[in-house]
């Protein structure tokens, strides 16, 4: 069976009732399109949670090498890295008990969405969550 995106409306119920968003991939430099997003959805109201072994801090957040090592409940799991990538995020993913894995614009991987989705999440796949945010809650979270 071929992987469809939820709808419309369904992605604007899943912003809504999210708050914290962990980043897979986050960069640190501002001229890359992970830190350009993060940076949008942090001015949203989003808590942004940079998901970099490399990086101590981005975004004014502390950076940590895996979703496992977060400390606190994560809604979405934003990945910006390479299709072939993604299987052991949404692996991880699930075991942190995030709602959402989300992967950014150009990637799609049926093997993590089929991951997430037995481990009970919802899943989107080649969206960007800024886009869908800008247009499904232009005003902004009304509960964030």
């Amino acid at each position: 069976m071929a992987f469809e995106n939820p709808s419309r409306d369904r992605i604007k119920e899943l912003l809504q009732d999210s708050n914290v968003i962990a980043v897979v991939g986050l960069s640190e430099k501002p001229d890359r399109v992970s830190y350009m997003v993060s940076e949008a959805m942090q001015a949203k109201g989003y808590r942004i949670i940079p998901v970099n072994p490399n990086a101590e801090t981005i975004l004014g957040e502390k950076s940590y090498p895996s979703l496992r090592d977060i400390p606190e409940k994560v809604d979405v799991v934003n990945v910006f890295r390479r299709p072939e990538h993604t299987p052991p995020v949404a692996e991880e993913a699930v075991a942190i008990g995030a709602k959402t894995l989300w992967l950014q614009l150009g990637i799609a991987n049926d093997e993590a969405a089929h991951i997430a989705a037995e481990g009970g999440m919802n899943v989107i796949m080649d969206r960007c969550i800024k886009v869908e945010d800008s247009i499904l809650l232009p005003q902004g979270k009304a509960n964030g």
